[in-house]
Parts: structure tokens; sequence; C-alpha cells
């Protein structure tokens, strides 16, 4: 081993110098991301991070390299030392209800085995070196001690199923996709005002949540002439939630991550006293996460007449939903805010391009969605802006069937944004 360190540290000094390098030495690269992203041959993690660099470099091969350097003795043993040595292939876990992926995802990896994600146990991820989930998936100690996996991706904007302190402890990267579904959830909240009839100029609304998705939301918001008052401590510098004043809102929309403690913790944010608060009877909706509204405390808001309706699309016991909320709320959906087509997408992208920068492979695909028929209708309504997408379609599926919460996301029909 010491001798492959020295010749790192020999290749590592020549990248300083050239920055342009034959195709050729793709082989060491090729060799090091396999051996070392994925902790294989007892490798000393001080060579991983040394050759990261190295590695890093020759995926950007250029196309010119000084005869001399590569005729060097050194770096010609270097490079067929690893050239000759045999790896082990790189595998991944992926849930199999991720679209889209099954095809990309063989050019980055050696096996990639797809399950359900609710089901991923141990002994699936044991010999594993990448994970790729949805929010059915818990990970955690109880799910990677014994394994090998190096990477959790993780293909949604919430992370609240990862145990990233965890992860962080064990050396294991892991990455969500932010903003992947942004537009796909203000189609959603737009369209469920649009189908209450609750879109009207002059209104005021609250954004609770001014991230990848908030911020969009509300320049939709205040493209349809609304008002909007936003409430996001730690990226606006606003007052905290609870010490705001919604009074005069006449709707609040939720869309904060799940963090249960900290400085601004969101759990249960929308409690009793928030709700006692309310004047203007407001629209609650919450396309956040399940928990961010605490449940019981909307039901009896409802029955004081302190909120005039809710639009949930998250749930605090998902699958399970809590029937009363289910039957009281003007549109229940079983977490699909953002499931259009092109959402979808995007999350998937982003994986595969999180999985490549991992393996530090380059990668570029375009993922051809499906087209809709020119007639083709979300719902009812067969003209007009609820054509592409009417969640009260989704709404009625899930009232009539809550048992089938889990079939409805994991079989959603095809839904574009435009």
């Amino acid at each position: 081993m010491k001798k492959y360190l020295g010749y790192a540290r020999y290749v590592e000094t020549m990248v300083r110098r050239r920055k342009k390098f034959r195709p050729q030495t793709i082989f060491i690269s090729s060799a090091v991301e396999k051996n070392f992203v994925c902790g294989r041959n007892s490798v000393p993690l001080r060579w991983y991070r040394r050759s990261t660099a190295v590695v890093q470099k020759f995926q950007h091969a250029g196309t010119t390299v000084p005869t001399q350097w590569y005729k060097n003795w050194y770096a010609r043993r270097f490079v067929f030392s690893f050239r000759n040595r045999n790896f082990a292939p790189v595998k991944a876990i992926i849930d199999n209800k991720i679209p889209y992926i099954r095809g990309p995802i063989t050019s980055l990896v050696d096996e990639a085995v797809f399950l359900t994600g609710s089901a991923i146990s141990a002994d699936d991820v044991r010999d594993a070196d990448i994970l790729i989930v949805r929010t059915r998936t818990r990970v955690d100690e109880r799910l990677l001690r014994d394994s090998r996996v190096r990477l959790v991706v993780t293909a949604t904007i919430g992370f609240d199923h990862l145990d990233t302190d965890y992860l962080r402890r064990r050396g294991i990267e892991w990455t969500n996709c932010p903003g992947c579904n942004a537009t796909s959830v203000v189609q959603y909240v737009h369209n469920s005002l649009l189908a209450l009839g609750r879109l009207r100029e002059g209104m005021k609304a609250g954004v609770v949540g001014v991230g990848h998705v908030g911020s969009r939301v509300a320049d939709d918001l205040r493209r349809s002439g609304l008002h909007v008052q936003l409430c996001d401590p730690p990226r606006l510098g606003t007052p905290a939630f609870d010490q705001m004043d919604w009074s005069d809102c006449d709707l609040i929309t939720f869309h904060t991550p799940l963090v249960r403690d900290g400085h601004y913790p969101t759990l249960h944010m929308a409690d009793n006293r928030f709700f006692s608060r309310l004047t203007r009877q407001p629209l609650i909706i919450n396309a956040a996460r399940g928990g961010v509204v605490d449940e019981q405390a909307l039901l009896r808001a409802m029955d004081r007449n302190l909120v005039g309706g809710a639009v949930i699309d998250t749930w605090e016991g998902e699958p399970a939903v809590n029937p009363l909320l289910l039957d009281r709320a003007l549109i229940a959906t079983p977490h699909i805010a953002g499931y259009s087509a092109d959402g979808k997408a995007n999350a998937t992208r982003m994986s595969l391009e999180a999985v490549a920068r991992f393996l530090h492979r380059p990668f570029n695909v375009e993922i051809a969605l499906p087209t809709l028929p020119p007639d083709s209708s979300y719902g009812t309504e067969k003209a007009g802006p609820l054509r592409l997408y009417d969640p009260r379609t989704d709404s009625e599926r899930l009232k009539q069937n809550p048992e089938n919460f889990e079939s409805l996301r994991g079989n959603y029909p095809l839904r574009r944004e435009r």
C-alpha cells in the first residue's frame, strides 16, 4: 500500500502542475472511483481523500499531455498497476416507484436492484454501495448498521425520513432534491384555490416557508393579484411564526420541512394557540409535511368556526389518514401535490446527477416525458385552467378509498404541468 500512496502523491503533484490530461488517464480514475468511493479492499481513508482531487481532474480530461509526463516510469506504473487490478462492482438499491430511472442508472452502476420502498430491509442493503429512496423508506442505524452504503439519495424535497445525524457520524454522504417539484406544488395550490373559488384579486395570503417551493407559490399568488405575507425566520429574518399576526389573512399555506427541534421547530406549528387568534376564517393549506399542522387542533378550530376550510395533502400518520379530517377537508389528497410527471422527472434527474457526482463520472441525460392527447383532461373539465389538473379528482379518489393511500400514490395517473 505504501508504494501506491507514493504514486498517489506523485500524481497529485503532477495534477497541480498540469491542467490537461489525455483520456488514457481515465484508467486511473475508473479504478480509484470504484475502489475508494465504495470503500473496498481495505484502502485507508486518507488514500481516498488524497485521490479525490486527482479523480476530479481526470474526469475533466483534456486533449494534450506532455509526452515526457506520460512516459514517466512512475506515472505509467501507477496507471498499469490499477488497470490490472480486479475491482468489485458498484451496487445500488432503488425504490421501485421512482420513475424514469431504470434505463439511465445502468450507465452509472454495475448492479441496480429495485424494491418496494417501505419493504427495503437491512438484509437488502447489506452489500449495497448506494441507496436511492423516497419518503417511505426510513433510513437510520437500524437499516444501515451492517451495510457498506456510502451514499443515500432521496428523490424528494423533504428528508425527515433520513437520520441525517447518524449518516453524518458514519461518514455516509446523503442528498435530497430541493425544488424538484416546486412547479407541481404551485399548480396544486393554484388549482385548489381555483376549484374552491378562493383565488380572488385583493385577498391576502400567508405563505409559511419561503424556500424553493414556498417562494414559487408566493410569486404565483402575487401574479394572481393577492397580497402576500411571508414567514421564514431563517431565510428572511421575519419574526417567528407564533409572533406574527395572521388575523387578516384569507388563506394560509404551509411549505416548510418537518423540524422537531432547534431554533425554528415546525412540528405542530399550527396549534391551538395559532388557530385561536384567527379572525377571518382563512382557508388552511398543508402541502408541506404531515405534523406541521396539528390535525386535532385544526378539527377543533373547524368546530369553533375559526377556519373557513382546509386543503390537506400531507398527513400526520401517513399512510393512515385521520378519518374526521378526511371527511371535513374541502380537498384531501394522498401526498401528491408534487406528483406531476414533470416534477418526478426533475427528482429522478437530480438523483442520477448526485450519483454521478459521487462516483466522479460524467453524466448527462434528458428524460423524455409522455405527451398528453390534445383532448385529454385531468377531471371533468374539458377546457379552462383546470383541464390539465383538477385536485378534486384526487380528493374524490382518496375519500372513497382511504385505505388505498399508498396505491393511489404509487399508481398515480399522468399529470403534466403544461
